[in-house]
């Protein structure tokens, strides 16, 4: 039996779980609780495997449904539309919710609305689909949760009294089971003002009649086409096809009344429903939970990848119904997220007595109000960092509480701070109710303790690693943040990702820094928390652009060695050149678009006055994959008739600016080389960002030769996961730069041979003598670092302060410390079982550890007592 840890709380007896073949235990472990306002709970929680699986984060909004301040409802697509899909934080600002997820899955190759029914304030926006298996959460009038699996009936009802049945509101075209039919063959539809989409719907293969109902009464009737008036808020549409078209043909007509009625009954009791009766509804997927237990699935979970880690998202409520869950799980930044049997396990520890599991993936969004705080704000990293995909629906919480008396504050600002960095920290203020009220005039005062940096002007400047407490004063009332100021212990790697790698006098170079933490996550590190050294030419840093002022004579290799509180990497740097390709100003071949399958829509042509471009040229292309099937590509086609714009001589790498539109699709180019085979070379594997971005493409590593010639630069939706990319947007592309390779970095590996306890020994045949003998501890064979620089070229330097080692050589650098069983190499941390040790005031390094780091083999001859390196 597994012990279930919750820090603070008494410990609860749970089960094992399984997380894939073998079976692994499992704790949730609370991190944090923080109220969002009267009734409403924030809680993270971490699980965490008893093998080496990744930590998932885990995060709980917690509804008290008995207070009477708390609402739930559904969030539509903007302006209440079920089909124009948004940001969950777009819904919530929209309809001033205090907190959300999202909710539905939806189909993105249609209209975008909502698979499952969708009721708000009682009204049934979208009807269920004939889909087995689909649960659907929901809140009656008298605040009672309800998990179940409703399907939709209905008649319309002609003046002749004749009847036709109504097989849905507001449905975009799929595939009913069990039989796998078109919806809407032979069937009657109802269409409202809510559906924005410019087709009822696209795609059905069927020949519509319509009619617009207002106020009960026919008003206009379009056989075999759709009507182009507008849905007023007060009528609708009926489409029908076949049986359907010839009942509206038959009967309606302009002048004569026709009426509707409708219901939703539930398949596990048979009761039926009045929409009205409930406040409101959201569809999911599979039930997950049933009476405290992990349920048998309702449906195949193959299409939400139920077996694999993804992001999820599963709503649920306690057995006494007080209690709602709103839960999403983490997938970012190392985190994978959860299989579907693990989301099970989570729901029933959290405490719900159903459950269902909503749209997961990248649609998996939870944003809360922080306490004090008027916006909501996302409450973790989605898949794709802080980018939110716009989704069909969500669940917002809401709250009617009236202003309270000032109850407390809050200090705000981050838990983790680079040392150097300026951070800003806020005051923010809360009422009785939880809900933020306005702290002008309570003139706060911060502290710091222990004193890792100080304020000035609201703004704390960390300048030593360590955790701290941030107080802030105002009147009677404080509020503390406990803050974590980043020292290099916490490091477990750090890059830069260098936009060139030239050695030239002028070149400017972006340097963006990021830290892998000892945690698996990764964070950008702030240009002011870097401290930059350069070796063979003379340089700056600002705002994380390298500027190359100068170049030592005869420099052969530039060192710009970024270091954070000491831990540092190397981005090596060697003379090249570099040559503007494309900056579309002047183009005189032909562009055009292609489209694969042929049916895709797009467009590729050189433009102006895009943002950021607005007085310069920029080659545009836009993609529409709405039309297509599987994999999907939209080219810009350079110069077809001359196969290709020619790359003089080999570059080995391209610069090029992006602009994205952050559909996370794929961006690809493609070249021909000089053996007229095509190469495919990544761009960037997700375009996860908009506006402008400079990217660099390793040129020479993807295998491209030249002389080539490019031939296409282009968006790819691969049909795998396809459901988390958007099928329409526009990117551009300007000022391709080629980078031709930098002279090679060469060493020449010297063949030393030394004996253990002598000061004698050899390089490449010549006798030389140590400093000092080689000795050995625990194994360990040590040289004199002086040596090191002598003998294997290197440049050797010495840190008092902190007592570290730097070699330099060729393209590898390596950090050691001593006293210290770590050493970093080229920026990544590694544990060794030798560390620098001073004697006589003589630094010395491991012999073996050193020589292999820098690319030499070290073998002993324990005959001998010889040691040789080569």
């Amino acid at each position: 039996m597994l012990v279930f840890s919750v820090p603070f709380q008494s410990p609860v007896l749970l089960m094992p779980s399984a997380h894939a073949a073998t079976v692994v235990s499992y704790q949730l472990l609370k991190q944090s609780e923080m109220p969002v306002t009267s009734g409403v709970r924030q809680i993270d929680y971490k699980w965490v495997a008893s093998d080496s699986s990744p930590t998932e984060m885990i995060h709980v909004l917690k509804i008290d449904l008995t207070d009477p301040y708390v609402e739930l409802n559904a969030m539509g697509g903007k302006g209440g539309s079920v089909t124009a899909g948004q940001s969950v934080t777009g819904m919530t600002k929209e309809t001033k919710a205090v907190a959300g997820v999202n909710g539905d899955v939806f189909g993105t190759a249609n209209e975008g609305a909502p698979i499952g029914a969708q009721i708000k304030d009682g009204e049934l926006q979208v009807s269920t689909s004939q889909l087995n298996g689909m649960y659907a959460f929901a809140i009656t009038n008298d605040r009672k949760p309800m998990i179940d699996n409703f399907t939709f009936s209905g008649t319309v009802t002609a003046e002749s009294g004749n009847t036709f049945a109504l097989a849905g509101i507001n449905k975009s075209l799929y595939w009913a089971e069990p039989g796998k039919t078109n919806s809407h063959v032979n069937a009657l539809y109802m269409y409202t003002n809510e559906w924005t989409a410019p087709q009822r719907p696209a795609g059905t293969g069927t020949t519509p009649t319509e009619a617009l109902v207002v106020d009960g009464v026919v008003t206009e009737v379009v056989p075999g086409q759709e009507i182009t008036t507008p849905v007023p808020p007060n009528g609708y549409i009926l489409r029908g096809h076949g049986t359907a078209a010839k009942f509206i043909t038959d009967n309606l007509y302009p002048g004569v009344h026709v009426s509707s009625e409708y219901n939703l009954k539930s398949q596990t009791t048979g009761q039926t429903f009045d929409p009205s009766f409930f406040k409101m509804m959201v569809s999911g997927h599979t039930i997950l939970v049933d009476q405290g237990k992990a349920a048998a699935f309702s449906r195949d979970i193959a299409g939400v990848s139920g077996a694999s880690s993804r992001a999820r998202t599963a709503v649920g409520y306690s057995q006494d119904g007080n209690t709602a869950y709103l839960v999403t799980v983490e997938e970012n930044g190392g985190r994978n997220g959860v299989p579907l049997k693990e989301l099970q396990d989570i729901m029933v520890r959290i405490g719900a007595w159903k459950a269902v599991n909503m749209d997961g993936g990248g649609s998996t969004t939870m944003v809360a109000r922080p306490l004090g705080e008027f916006n909501v704000a996302l409450a973790h990293p989605t898949s794709a960092g802080t980018y939110q995909r716009p989704v069909a629906n969500g669940i917002g919480v809401y709250t009617t509480a009236p202003q309270g008396e000032l109850k407390g504050i809050v200090a705000s600002g981050p838990k983790t701070v680079f040392m150097g960095q300026e951070t800003r920290f806020s005051l923010k203020a809360y009422d009785s109710y939880y809900n933020p009220i306005d702290p002008k005039g309570l003139n706060p005062v911060w502290n710091i303790n222990p004193e890792v940096g100080y304020f000035k002007d609201g703004l704390l400047i960390a300048n030593k690693p360590g955790k701290t407490t941030v107080k802030v004063t105002a009147g009677s009332t404080s509020s503390s943040i406990g803050v974590e100021v980043l020292g290099e212990a916490a490091i477990d790697r750090l890059t830069v990702q260098p936009s060139s790698m030239v050695l030239r006098a002028g070149a400017v170079i972006n340097v963006p820094v990021k830290a892998r933490l000892k945690d698996g996550s990764e964070t950008a590190v702030a240009p002011t928390a870097i401290k930059w050294e350069f070796k063979g030419f003379k340089g700056k840093v600002s705002n994380g652009q390298l500027t190359i002022e100068s170049v030592e004579n005869n420099a052969a290799v530039g060192y710009a060695i970024a270091r954070y509180d000491g831990f540092g990497t190397a981005v090596v740097l060697t003379p090249g050149s570099e040559k503007s390709f494309e900056t579309f100003e002047n183009v005189t071949y032909p562009l055009e678009f292609k489209g694969l399958p042929a049916e895709l829509a797009g467009s590729a042509s050189v433009v102006s006055g895009l943002p950021g471009r607005e007085s310069s040229n920029a080659l545009s292309l836009k993609y529409d994959f709405t039309n297509g099937t599987g994999s999907r590509f939209a080219y810009a086609v350079m110069n077809a008739a001359g196969g290709g714009v020619p790359v003089e001589g080999s570059p080995s790498a391209l610069t090029l600016d992006v602009m994205g539109d952050s559909s996370l699709n794929y961006l690809r180019a493609e070249f021909v080389g000089a053996d007229g085979k095509a190469v495919m070379v990544d761009v960037s594997r997700i375009i996860d960002w908009s506006g402008w971005k400079t990217i660099r493409v390793d040129l020479a590593a993807a295998g491209v030769k030249g002389p080539a010639k490019l031939t296409k630069l282009y968006v790819v939706n691969l049909a795998e996961g396809q459901d988390e990319r958007a099928l329409q947007g526009e990117v551009a592309f300007d000022n391709l730069t080629l980078q031709y390779p930098p002279s090679p970095v060469t060493t020449t590996n010297p063949t030393i041979v030394m004996k253990l306890g002598s000061a004698k020994a050899t390089v490449n045949g010549k006798s030389v003598t140590l400093p000092a003998p080689v000795f050995s501890i625990n194994g360990n064979s040590y040289l004199p670092l002086k040596f090191v620089a002598e003998a294997m070229g290197a440049d050797v330097g010495w840190e008092a302060s902190t007592k570290r080692v730097t070699v330099l050589r060729g393209s590898k650098m390596i950090d050691l410390w001593i006293g210290k069983s770590e050493l970093a190499a080229d920026g990544v941390r590694q544990k060794i079982n030798a560390e620098p040790v001073i004697r006589n005031s003589r630094t010395y390094v491991p012999l073996r550890i050193v020589s292999e780091q820098l690319g030499q083999k070290v073998t002993w001859d324990e005959k001998t007592r010889t040691i040789t390196i080569r």
